[in-house]
């Protein structure tokens, strides 16, 4: 085995690079010429990542297929009213019954309101929709509601690439406060709702980007212990960033794809996290060949050769996962799809044109720790480190390590059923204070949870007094009525009218709303039942049906990456395996977190979808790393040494890429949204698990302990 290993680095360093007069000169052009071509893609996609909010689309009904009841409803709805229209609820609290003189104030604001002056220019009145503003005096008489209609130009983008909506509702809830005669004045509804969402997302292009690139400068710094180098591979995982954000922001102003805000803070995430992976990868390897080859070009050559296979593999799985939400009957499920799919393909681009360009500039990089040429195997200095120790106690017993490690991740996995995600109010969103949550909590005090926003049942007028009798017998449902033209008559179109319904408390709304459809097409099997209430439960329940079709295709996809890449059926099928396994682990650990310590209220059915896709495709990728070293060490040292060997070397660099993606996903957690945290909790987790024991412990330990059977049905295997 030694004189195999002898005869290894005697070869690598037999064949010296063939160096004429002309071949440095002209890798040099070519160098200067890829991080040319590479600044001049930052200098256009840098800007374009700054406009991305521009071209995001936030309305839930724009995410439910075209198929679901409440996109029905809203379209057959249009018809009775102006429903471009967005509500926005202003309520005023006192302490205890409101005196004359706050009632009078109180009023005098609504009526005011259309002279309001607005930051953006203009008045109020200019972005009212063309309905009476009437004010609503609570039964206990402590608090006033008006609903406020603005129209659809709030959210029109003005001369500076922005929304106004943010700013108007801002404008009103100073002057609500303004008028509020000593009482608390809040505004809330589904304008309301959109503002506070708005400013949440206001958060990713500035704060979510500074922290991101600042975890992983400082962790680069710590594994690199260089001047230069840390600042070459940020570089890189930028202008890998401005690629990526440039081509999503053209795609979607095109409406080639659709963009929202969540997935422009998971492509700032992807690309950023795995830009920065992938160069950990070449940089590692081109340091150990700087060691074995006098000249930088020939050690770049042999490290792009020994690399481009596993960080094309690992792009690959990743945009496989990613593409398989494509599948997803929520829109904004899918549009997510080939965002994050153009975002790791500019960081597998970059890791291996950008990165490479700049690394041949010489050894100067790795100051202090510069790697000198020598004829000793870099492998001796590893043998005396951390995974040195590892791999001996992992070689020591591997089927007890395997089978310890894995009944442990069992025994989390058991606490996934605790997990509660079927869906959340919309107001439990916010995992901070938010002005829309305070009126939304006043709106159910005082009036009712669906004041304001009734649920829409559109019917035949022949029917509509037998489905109000029926909708105002359903749990939860506190008052039903058809909605009137403007001479107070029933308003009816087409022999259809529109039935508003109260709903009582936000809490049951989903079972509401399925009652109440059964209720009423038992009676009219045409009746279509929508609104906010119903729109939120589709959501939930198409959310649902997409784990069980998605979860299969993704497994599918990436166990034949993994075929190709290995070569192999059974190392594939571990590999998924201990993924699953880890994952489902994660996902334990993290309902015992959210529901004990955190005490979160639930949440989205999304949450698992998103989190198995990340944490199947991208924790996959720590095993593609160490499983593509140990078959090119296998190869030469047998299946137990190769393992061994290869979990010594790749050690180092897969445990500091673990750690730079649980940071920039941890970094999402700045975005004080309940699924963003939640994600950002989830994949963090999960990946440092899959970095520190999946690939440490349990993969290595049970690839050992099958041998040569690991590898069936590949040469290896005989």
């Amino acid at each position: 085995m030694a004189d195999i290993k002898a005869r290894r680095n005697t070869d690598a360093n037999s064949h010296p690079e063939k160096v004429g007069k002309r071949g440095p000169l002209l890798r040099a052009l070519g160098a200067i010429a890829v991080v040319i071509a590479w600044l001049a893609i930052a200098g256009v996609g840098g800007p374009a990542i700054g406009n991305l909010s521009s071209v995001q689309s936030n309305s839930q009904t724009d995410f439910l297929p075209k198929n679901a009841e409440s996109v029905k409803a809203a379209q057959a709805s249009a018809a009775f009213t102006d429903n471009t229209a967005i509500p926005a609820f202003v309520l005023f609290e006192a302490d205890s019954e409101a005196t004359p003189a706050q009632i009078a104030a109180w009023k005098s604001f609504v009526q005011s309101l259309p002279s309001l002056p607005l930051e953006v220019g203009g008045k109020l009145g200019d972005y009212l929709a063309p309905a009476p503003v009437i004010p609503t005096l609570s039964a206990d008489k402590t608090s006033q509601l008006a609903v406020v209609l603005l129209s659809n130009k709030v959210n029109e983008l003005d001369s500076a690439g922005a929304k106004p909506l943010r700013s108007i509702v801002t404008d009103i809830r100073t002057a609500a406060t303004a008028a509020s005669a000593g009482a608390s004045a809040h505004v809330g509804g589904p304008a309301g709702l959109a503002a506070d969402l708005g400013e949440a997302f206001a958060g990713i292009d500035g704060l979510l980007l500074l922290v991101t690139l600042l975890a992983v400068l400082l962790i680069l710094v710590l594994v690199y212990r260089a001047v230069a180098l840390p600042l070459v591979v940020l570089f890189n995982s930028i202008s890998a960033l401005a690629l990526g954000g440039g081509l999503v922001y053209l795609l979607a102003k095109s409406d080639a794809i659709t963009l929202n805000g969540q997935s422009q803070g998971i492509l700032f995430i992807l690309v950023v996290g795995a830009a920065t992976d992938y160069g950990l990868l070449l940089v590692a390897r081109y340091r150990e060949e700087l060691t074995r080859n006098e000249h930088a070009a020939a050690a770049m050559k042999k490290a792009w050769k020994a690399c481009v296979e596993p960080i094309l593999a690992s792009a690959g799985t990743v945009i496989a996962g990613l593409l398989c939400l494509l599948f997803s009957n929520l829109n904004s499920n899918r549009s997510l799809g080939p965002v994050g799919a153009v975002g790791i393909g500019a960081a597998a681009l970059a890791a291996l044109t950008l990165l490479p360009a700049i690394l041949l500039s010489g050894r100067w990089l790795f100051w202090p720790r510069v790697p000198h040429f020598t004829q000793e195997t870099p492998k001796k200095a590893t043998r005396q480190g951390i995974w040195h120790k590892i791999a001996a106690f992992v070689g020591r017993s591997p089927r007890k390590i395997w089978v310890v490690t894995a009944l442990l991740l069992a025994v989390a996995f058991a606490f996934v059923p605790t997990l509660n995600a079927t869906g959340t109010k919309t107001t439990d969103v916010f995992v901070k204070a938010a002005d829309s949550v305070a009126a939304q909590d006043i709106l159910g005090k005082h009036f009712s949870d669906g004041a304001g926003d009734p649920v829409l049942i559109i019917t035949t007028q022949e029917k509509s007094a037998a489905v109000i009798a029926a909708a105002t017998s359903v749990n939860g449902v506190v008052g039903a009525d058809v909605k009137p033209g403007r001479d107070g008559k029933p308003l009816v179109i087409n022999g259809l009218v529109e039935v508003e319904a109260t709903l009582g408390s936000a809490d049951a709304s989903d079972q509401a709303i399925r009652d109440l459809r059964g209720a009423v097409q038992a009676l009219d099997p045409g009746a279509l039942v929508g609104g906010s209430a119903a729109q939120s439960l589709d959501t939930n329940t198409t959310a649902e049906n997409d784990l069980l079709v998605i979860i299969p295709i993704v497994l599918l996809v990436v166990l034949l990456v993994l075929i190709a890449l290995l070569r192999s059926i059974v190392a594939p099928l571990l590999l998924v395996g201990a993924t699953v396994l880890s994952f489902g682990a994660s996902l334990g650990v993290s309902a015992i977190v959210f529901n004990h310590i955190f005490g979160f209220p639930g949440s989205d059915p999304g949450v698992p979808l998103f989190a198995f896709v990340f944490l199947v495709a991208l924790g996959v990728d720590y095993s593609i790393f160490l499983m593509s070293r140990a078959r090119e060490e296998v190869l030469l040292l047998g299946p137990r040494e190769g393992v061994l060997d290869a979990l010594r070397v790749t050690g180092g660099v897969i445990t500091s890429a673990g750690v730079v993606l649980a940071a920039t996903f941890a970094a999402l957690a700045v975005i004080p949204l309940l699924f963003l945290v939640q994600i950002a909790f989830i994949v963090a987790f999960g990946v440092l698990l899959d970095a520190l024991v999946v690939r440490t412990l349990l993969v290595p330990a049970l690839v050992i302990d099958l041998g040569k059977k690991a590898w069936w049905p590949s040469k290896i295997s005989k």
